[in-house]
């Protein structure tokens, strides 16, 4: 089964049973300060789980693209990959099953079950074996469980929550047996996207890669099966009805959700019967392309181009630059991290712009946005050329012998590439040092950068939503007086100033900066209401309303608007964010205190209520 009919498969199955497919959210999440990429399919929902409304309703479906660059170094194994899919499937706290499978409600009976039927069932599924599937559940760490059930160190987080053995009977009720359900700590199967947001016990699918089947397995055997990768996780249903704050369980929510998780490219290495990711159609075009053009055929560095390529193309198509902050530093460290393990096999940059375009073609009728970032003279090609220079000065550092922190430190080059390199010289690196300078380095780096946010809106305290506020009515004063070109490139919003990008090839006059200033101090003397409307995203467009990517929107779309009651329309735009309900409670006037270069083709505004 291709990956296209997996994709298929998956959204026709759950939109049978009453789900409405929504697309895929950005990488770059909008307002959320507390990551840099989109890393999992629930994260763009999180208010919902937390009660919001959802204008499709509460069932929804779709594929959701994440980045993950935390176990960047893992890349070259056989299941882990910067950029992936994420096939999900939620119930925002519905109330009932209307086709009357489950209980009361859509929750650990409706999740497993239909979980359990896409991926056993041959007419509708993918039609995997049940006898190679072995599943996980939530041991428990409340008081009352006996220490003789817990299999997790004392240490580990404190949920509070019970045993999970409604999960355990109804995957028996499928015909699972009881000794291939295993009990794991929450270290394994409690799941939450970070120190805050809701959360909740899971339960894992894993399914047996290997030729003749593992059979049955003591939970020891399991264990050891999982770290060989004999094994590998398929499938999670989170039961989401807790909520953590400041990295503590604080109890449960209003409602009761479900989200499930199933990465496409594991899915599709199973499918296919391959026993890594690379072998599945989503790479091995471009790994025939790399091995056919390459001098020196080595697997690590092979799979490293091909993932990494990918996923800067991913990143680029929802409007990251490379740059030296943020976003833009993980893209350009994936960028030249590919660049170094192609001049080690001999490909050259214009290979790795043609595995680009590779991509971009594979893509262009799923994700639009790919193709129309790999053209002629994009990001990726600009971004290698500016390196290849460090990249060769690097290299003839290397033969001189120069220290790894500074080949590390300033030309970028990954410690286990230098230990590669050296080994193929004889030459032993002192990693103890080297990793004692890098943490050094590391603690430096994060103190010059303690007060800086990742993106978005610090928090919501007053001073903060008044600023949000007063950022998008500076967005129209600058679309205004500058044009319909200017579109938001990034922004910064904390309790003492705006930071605000936006795209524009020169300096703006202070002239106009001043119009700006007086066009959004109109809008606060005016006490403008600021409202929300929900209208399809084609009504929209046709309205003129301002936003970007706006093809990671769902069909219905929030439209923020700051409209006088004299009728003057200040400011009409997409937005997810919190907002005052009247301009004429921001306090201060707004004035604009910097303009400067952010990027090519992108300038930086500061700004501050005084």
């Amino acid at each position: 089964m291709t990956s296209r009919e997996i994709r298929e498969r998956f959204l026709k199955f759950f939109e049978k049973r009453g789900h409405a497919i929504v697309p895929s959210a950005s990488l770059v999440p909008e307002n959320d300060p507390s990551v840099l990429f989109t890393t999992a399919g629930m994260q763009p929902l999180v208010p919902y789980l937390l009660g919001a409304p959802h204008p499709k309703g509460k069932r929804l479906v779709n594929v959701q693209k994440c980045v993950r660059t935390g176990d960047i170094e893992e890349i070259g194994d056989n299941t882990h990959a910067t950029f992936f899919e994420m096939l999900g499937n939620w119930s925002l706290g519905d109330p009932a099953s209307p086709d009357g499978i489950g209980g009361a409600s859509y929750f650990k009976e409706d999740a497993i079950k239909w979980s359990y039927e896409f991926l056993t069932s041959k007419e509708e599924g993918l039609g995997l074996d049940p006898k190679r599937l072995y599943v996980t559940v939530f041991e428990g760490d409340d008081p009352s469980t006996p220490l003789s059930l817990r299999t997790g160190p004392s240490t580990t987080l404190r949920t509070g929550a019970p045993r999970d053995n409604e999960s355990a009977e109804i995957w028996k009720s499928l015909g699972v047996p009881a000794h291939r359900i295993y009990y794991l700590p929450a270290t394994k199967n409690w799941w939450s996207p970070g120190d805050n947001g809701p959360c909740g016990p899971d339960s894992e699918m894993f399914y047996d890669l290997t030729e003749k089947g593992l059979g049955d397995m003591t939970h020891e055997e399991y264990l050891a099966a999982d770290e060989r990768q004999d094994v590998v996780e398929i499938w999670n249903d989170v039961f989401m009805e807790y909520e953590k704050k400041d990295g503590k369980v604080i109890g449960k929510l209003s409602q009761k959700n479900v989200d499930t998780g199933a990465g496409l490219e594991r899915l599709a290495m199973v499918l296919q019967k391959k026993n890594n990711v690379f072998d599945t159609d989503l790479f091995n075009s471009i790994i025939q392309y790399i091995k056919e053009y390459s001098k020196e055929y080595k697997e690590q560095s092979v799979r490293i181009i091909a993932d990494h390529i990918r996923t800067s193309v991913f990143l680029v198509a929802d409007g990251v630059f490379p740059s030296n902050k943020e976003q833009g530093y993980i893209l350009r460290r994936l960028i030249r991290r590919a660049a170094i393990r192609a001049q080690q096999i001999g490909l050259t940059p214009s290979h790795l712009n043609a595995i680009a375009l590779m991509y971009g073609e594979q893509y262009k009728d799923i994700y639009p946005a790919v193709f129309n970032a790999t053209g002629d003279e994009n990001q990726i090609i600009i971004e290698l050329r500016k390196f290849q220079k460090t990249l060769i000065e690097g290299l003839k550092k290397f033969e001189k012998g120069t220290d790894p922190f500074i080949l590390a430190t300033t030309y970028g080059f990954p410690i286990e590439l230098t230990e590669e390199l050296a080994r193929e010289k004889g030459i032993v690196i002192d990693r103890e040092k080297f990793d004692q300078e890098m943490k050094m380095h590391q603690n430096l780096s994060r103190r010059g950068a303690g007060e800086k946010f990742k993106g978005g809106l610090a928090d919501t305290s007053e001073k903060t939503v008044m600023l949000h506020t007063c950022t998008h009515l500076m967005l129209a004063g600058l679309r205004k007086y500058l044009g319909g070109h200017v579109h938001q490139a990034g922004s910064n919003i904390t309790v003492e100033r705006t930071r605000f990008d936006f795209t524009h090839n020169e300096k703006v006059p202070r002239e106009i900066l001043d119009k700006v200033e007086a066009y959004v101090n109109e809008a606060i003397m005016k006490g403008c209401a600021v409202t929300i409307e929900q209208m399809p995203k084609a009504d929209a467009q046709a309205r003129g309303v301002e936003g970007s990517f706006w093809e990671k929107y769902p069909d219905v779309v929030n439209v923020y608007m700051v409209k006088a009651a004299d009728g003057t329309t200040y400011s009409q735009e997409l937005c997810g964010g919190p907002h005052v309900e009247n301009t004429g409670v921001i306090k201060g006037a707004f004035k604009i205190t910097k303009e400067e270069a952010s990027s090519a083709g992108v300038r930086r505004i500061k700004a501050v209520l005084e």
